[in-house]
């Protein structure tokens, strides 16, 4: 059982006991109050009422119980690959195509399948915090409470939380670098397919042309914003869909197959207990690097 804790300063004392879980410790409102159920709220080793009032040098601790998952994944032994791991969060690089989770639409072959195994916990509970398509391969973060999961959710969309892309696509911008500003919104009558449209999500992609090929790009991509299908709409809009995407472009059936030439390379945030900054790299996968060393000619996506 995970365990937050907080030692009471000066400036604290007086407060009630539910103003320094919520303020200083960054615990949810929904936390607290499942917390509060189970007396799982202590001062000194005492369970205490919200409007308790701290006093400096109190130990606040306070037990994370979380219920168990309505739907639990099937564990399914098959490679996971973890880059990083600690007791609050872990870093997986996902291979494609894979889908990311498990429903009773798609009980099997998933990521979260393979997680259940590698963790071997009864009712594992997958947290991701940021997702990727099945077509999309690279890093994912994910985490092992809630609270941790509610933290970095909070940076997800801000300066804070870094994410850069790797993309092959079908001819290159013209400039070497820029931003894409167009917003993005559901396209009419689709359920998934999104468009460029003026009523749209206003969306920001920045990107950087690493290589150029006869009739190929390598861009390297940042988020500013994190609408669905963000960098697929995009760099289609602009006339350079990326390679494979079956959505936007053309899918490579015989070259990749299942999946598009969307990589997730880097990413960079808080850890959401420590405070340290996390850095994390995958490089290009081999069989995007084999596409970059021989595009398709144009025309070809289909064949």
């Amino acid at each position: 059982m995970k365990q937050l804790e907080y030692t009471v300063l000066a400036g604290d004392a007086g407060l009630a006991l539910g103003r320094v879980v919520r303020g200083r410790m960054g615990v949810s409102a929904r936390q607290l109050a499942r917390a509060k159920a189970l007396d799982a709220v202590f001062v000194n080793g005492t369970p205490r009422h919200a409007d308790y009032r701290v006093s400096e040098g109190d130990k606040v601790t306070l037990e994370l119980n979380e219920r168990p998952p309505a739907f639990c994944a099937q564990p399914e032994d098959a490679p996971c690959h973890i880059v990083y791991e600690d007791e609050d969060i872990y870093i997986v690089d996902k291979p494609a195509p894979l889908a990311v989770q498990s429903s009773p639409r798609q009980e099997n072959n998933t990521l979260e399948n393979r997680l259940a195994a590698y963790f071997q916990s009864e009712g594992f509970i997958f947290r991701p915090v940021n997702r990727l398509d099945k077509g999309t391969s690279g890093l994912m973060a994910a985490a092992k409470h809630a609270h941790a999961q509610m933290a970095l959710a909070k940076q997800l969309h801000t300066p804070a939380f870094v994410r850069e892309y790797l993309a092959l696509t079908r001819r290159a911008p013209k400039a070497d670098e820029g931003v894409i500003d167009l917003p993005i919104g559901k396209a009419d009558g689709a359920t998934v397919k999104r468009c460029i449209r003026e009523d749209g999500k206003p969306s920001l992609t920045h990107f950087r042309v690493l290589e150029r090929k006869s009739g190929a790009a390598l861009l390297r991509l940042r988020l500013e914003t994190g609408r669905t299908h963000q960098i697929r709409v995009h760099l289609s809009a602009i006339g350079c869909p990326v390679l494979g995407d079956f959505l936007y472009g053309r899918e490579l059936p015989d070259r990749l197959p299942g999946r598009f030439a969307l990589h997730s390379a880097y990413m960079r945030f808080t850890h959401p207990l420590s405070g340290r900054i996390m850095e994390m790299e995958s490089p290009l996968p081999m069989d995007l690097q084999a596409l970059l060393s021989d595009p398709p000619a144009e025309g070809d996506e289909d064949a």
